[in-house]
């Protein structure tokens, strides 16, 4: 499996009857992320049928209330149903101590064990991929957006590998090829770089509430896949300016210009209620590969 995102919720400030609070799912080979956590996240979750208790690391863009009311919420559900990890939080300035007060409010027994840490450029990094964060522009809000790289690694080109006809005691050393490391068999030199071949890491980029800044650019930049906000149509850039965010004409903007293979609108204001369409078609006029999130949608990269 690669990369599965499940988009969980996709409205701006206030929730709709299709579009609950923002949140985003990301799943990869045991690695369980959440991005955001809204109000009503973790009933989300369920409708996806997707375990709380997966969770293993939570990512905070923000502390603005359709971001992160989700949160007292989860936690004591992870707390009462006996989540044995401990969960790694990241976010903006001030992410520990708005934490340390949402356990002392909300989770007053039970507690989970937490890893809180207040993170800026790359923040993880594993032996498949790492994380990063850089600051946008939301106001007075300490605002990160983030992105999701995999590594580039090497792979075995099974049709070069048949007609070396190797029995399975010979097979056990190719695990080195993968390394970058040539091998021996039978006597003969076989070079990693004969029989393998680069597969390119997939990039995402996951850009939240924002007005057009730098940054934002930056996370996008060669991203195969760009989550953006758009909670204004394209008419109203001067409006998206005022309160911190984005019109479609500026996120399909800054898709073209950041080389996007993929670019997906969310955190649609509730006056688009029922206009996904027309918001879709005025983004194509910006880029062309683009869709508007719905509540639920999944997709693989």
């Amino acid at each position: 499996m690669g990369i599965k995102i499940t988009f969980l919720g996709t409205t701006a400030v206030v929730p709709t009857i299709e579009r609950n609070h923002t949140s985003i799912f990301l799943q990869r080979n045991g690695e369980n992320i959440l991005i955001d956590c809204g109000e009503g996240t973790q009933r989300q979750l369920r409708i996806a049928r997707i375990n709380p208790c997966s969770l293993t690391r939570l990512l905070i863009t923000h502390w603005h209330g359709d971001h992160v009311l989700g949160l007292p919420g989860l936690f004591q559900t992870l707390a009462l149903n006996g989540y044995n990890k401990t969960l790694c939080i990241y976010g903006p300035k001030g992410t520990k101590e708005y934490i340390h007060e949402l356990f002392r409010f909300f989770v007053p027994f039970k507690k989970i064990s937490v890893n809180v840490q207040e993170v800026s450029g790359k923040f993880l990094e594993t032996e498949d991929f790492k994380i990063s964060a850089l600051a946008l522009s939301h106001g007075d809000a300490p605002c990160n957006g983030y992105t999701f790289e995999e590594k580039d690694k090497l792979r075995i080109d099974k049709n070069k590998l048949k007609k070396l006809k190797l029995s399975r005691e010979e097979k056990v050393k190719l695990k080195d090829l993968i390394k970058g490391k040539n091998i021996t068999i039978n006597k003969k030199l076989i070079k990693y770089k004969d029989l393998t071949y680069k597969q390119t890491g997939k990039k995402i980029s996951f850009i939240f509430d924002t007005g057009v800044c730098k940054n934002a650019n930056n996370l996008a930049k060669d991203s195969d896949l760009a989550i953006i906000d758009s909670t204004y149509d394209e008419n109203e850039t001067k409006l998206a300016e005022e309160y911190g965010h984005l019109a479609v004409k500026q996120a399909g903007e800054i898709a073209r210009k950041s080389k996007v293979k993929k670019l997906i609108l969310t955190h649609i204001s509730q006056r688009y209620e029922n206009k996904s369409a027309e918001l879709e078609k005025q983004a194509k006029k910006y880029f062309s590969n683009v869709s508007i999130a719905k509540d639920f949608m999944t997709l693989e990269i």
